[in-house]
């Protein structure tokens, strides 16, 4: 096997390493030792805690440097041409069979940030609609993720790599969103609100797509469900971590998407829980019903989130689209609820081909049982309202709120409209710096809108 001398270019004359950086082996027999330029205990091992100060600042908007070669991309561009049917830059959304069941492909990159590099780190694309639009487009904005240690079999020296302790991320360009800044709003309002949900952050991102640096503008980093959320804000993460693509009406192994515990792969928490949300119990004895789904699954909690995500609004999730939620299996609390991908948050948007859910939550169909059922019964119905009624007035506090969107718009403006740095181009999916600025009116704006809302539902 070659060595990662010959794999990686490393600069001539590097010293040994000193001090806290440290030596990784190759676990392969007969590869050299080497030393890997910028590894050290604190930023690139598993050995220590997930440094949240420094990966997911609040005052400050850190920056990431990706590098890919031209034949990287060129085999991105026929992956994606194959799973969604068109080219990049195509303007032709129809030309293919709609949103692919496959991933896009990963490429090995380098990341660099804090003037450190992170070597063959995994990197793909993600997303749905964002994704699709956007490649049509040719917006170089794209929604990816990145893994750490992605390649560690192909390149053992990176065995177990991590930043700052953190082995995957999720970057949102703020898709459809003018403000840039929905997407952290979301998961804050959400957290605030007693709803665990991933830590975000601003990051300018820079990607060479094999043809020189370009400046890709403001994303959100977003933290991983599976990675380091659930053991930070739950206390443990021995129980299954799913994230279904399920309407919840019945039990699809498939649909579940087990995220760990893959070796035992043992689906009967999920499979009880849908069972007993759709069990006849439900219109004979009521009662009972709610004995055994509470005994599967965390409802109240669950309609908390429902009343947070009904009141400040988000779409693109359960009740329109059957994916963007993680279910935990708490050792206590059963299954309980996550949100993901908040980029549609705070905006009264229809989902494709129409339908929302209302506050009253009487547009939602038996499709999604596990609204429809709550809401249809009177014990569940009466704590939601219960629970619009305290969002709106100890957490989703308009002058609050409004002060949190200018913090973050104030923050991320000299790198979306300059002087810093200017979003432009293909490289945007701004129409103009002037829609970004206008945009905060409108989002202060409708959480007034969302309180009057709020107010004729439970006077």
């Amino acid at each position: 096997m070659k060595s990662l001398r010959t794999l990686l270019i490393i600069l001539p004359g590097l010293m040994a390493c000193q001090d806290n950086e440290v030596s990784k082996d190759n676990t392969t027999a007969g590869t050299e030792n080497l030393a890997i330029p910028d590894w050290s205990t604190a930023t690139h091992s598993n050995d220590v805690a997930a440094n949240y100060a420094e990966v997911f600042p609040q005052d400050e908007v850190k920056s990431l440097e990706i590098t890919m070669t031209s034949k990287d991309w060129s085999n991105i561009q026929a992956n994606m041409k194959t799973l969604f049917g068109f080219s990049f830059g195509s303007g032709n959304m129809g030309g293919g069979g709609g949103f692919p069941d496959e991933e896009p492909d990963y490429v090995a990159v380098s990341v660099k940030s804090n003037g450190l590099e992170w070597y063959k780190v995994g990197f793909r694309l993600k997303g749905n609609s964002s994704l699709s639009q956007s490649w049509a487009n040719g917006i170089y904005k794209l929604p990816f993720r990145l893994n750490f240690d992605r390649y560690e079999d192909t390149y053992p020296n990176i065995t177990n790599q991590r930043f700052y302790g953190f082995k995957e991320f999720s970057l949102s360009p703020a898709a459809k969103d003018n403000s840039l800044i929905r997407e952290k709003l979301g998961a804050d309002i959400f957290r605030s609100a007693g709803i665990p949900a991933p830590q975000t952050a601003f990051y300018r991102v820079y990607i060479d797509f094999g043809s020189g640096k370009k400046y890709c503008g403001v994303y959100t980093l977003i933290e991983v469900v599976d990675d380091t959320m659930v053991k930070d804000q739950f206390g443990e993460d021995s129980g299954n971590i799913y994230k279904p693509e399920s309407y919840l009406k019945t039990f699809v192994q498939n649909e579940m998407n087990l995220k760990n515990n893959t070796t035992i792969a043992d689906y009967s928490d999920v499979q009880s829980f849908i069972a007993a949300l759709n069990s006849s119990l439900r219109t004979t004895d009521a009662a009972q019903w709610r004995v055994n789904l509470e005994a599967t699954f965390n409802v109240d909690h669950f309609l908390k989130w429902l009343a947070v995500n009904s009141t400040m609004t988000n779409w693109d999730t359960y009740g329109a689209m059957a994916h963007n939620y993680y279910f935990y299996n708490h050792s206590v609390n059963k299954l309980t609820w996550i949100p993901w991908d908040n980029n549609e948050a705070l905006a009264l948007r229809n989902a494709p081909g129409g339908g929302s859910v209302t506050l009253p939550l009487t547009t939602v169909s038996s499709t999604w049982p596990l609204i429809r059922y709550l809401a249809d019964d009177p014990v569940y119905y009466a704590r939601y309202k219960e629970l619009v009624r305290d969002f709106a007035n100890n957490t989703f506090i308009t002058e609050e709120i409004q002060a949190l969107m200018d913090q973050y718009h104030n923050l991320i403006s000299p790198y979306v409209i300059g002087p810093a740095e200017t979003e432009s181009g293909k490289y945007t999916w701004l129409s103009s710096s002037s829609s970004f600025t206008s945009e905060l009116a409108t989002l202060k704006q409708y959480v007034v809108s969302r309180h009057t809302a709020v107010d004729n539902f439970v006077p």
